[in-house]
């Protein structure tokens, strides 16, 4: 092959890349729990399938109990589930849109949506067999 073809094949190559978009691109999945807030909590439901979000508080010992627990899920689970945290005491307006009266609370959320729900800091193989549960 010449010169001239390798670059017409090139530019080929260039143009329907343009017209049919860019190539897709593999969503990354965070291998750690994602700190939550008003201004990503909306996108990072929309961008991923499956997110379990714990809702939280700095002066919440059970929280802090089950932090550990949270972190090493979102180790396990990267590439399937993303693991979000929020803190109910800077975002409030949030833990009131999903009536969150009691923390810790895990909520699975499914295409952007809550399908289920955990109160209180209960055992890892708990939380996987919720998680396994709420997947299928």
């Amino acid at each position: 092959m010449d010169e001239l073809e390798k670059i017409r094949q090139k530019k080929m190559k260039e143009m329907m890349e343009k017209m049919l978009g860019e190539p897709e691109t593999k969503l990354e999945f965070p291998d750690r729990p994602i700190t939550l807030t008003s201004s990503n909590f909306d996108e990072v439901l929309k961008k991923y399938k499956y997110v379990v979000v714990d809702f939280w508080a700095e002066w919440c010992a059970p929280c802090r109990l089950l932090a550990p627990t949270i972190e090493s899920l979102a180790k396990e689970y990267a590439g399937d589930v993303v693991f979000g945290k929020l803190n109910t005491s800077e975002e409030q307006e949030i833990a009131n849109r999903y009536a969150i009266t009691a923390i810790p609370s895990l909520i699975f959320f499914r295409n952007g949506k809550p399908v289920d729900k955990i109160v209180g800091a209960v055992p890892k193989g708990d939380i996987i067999r919720w998680i396994r549960r709420n997947m299928g």
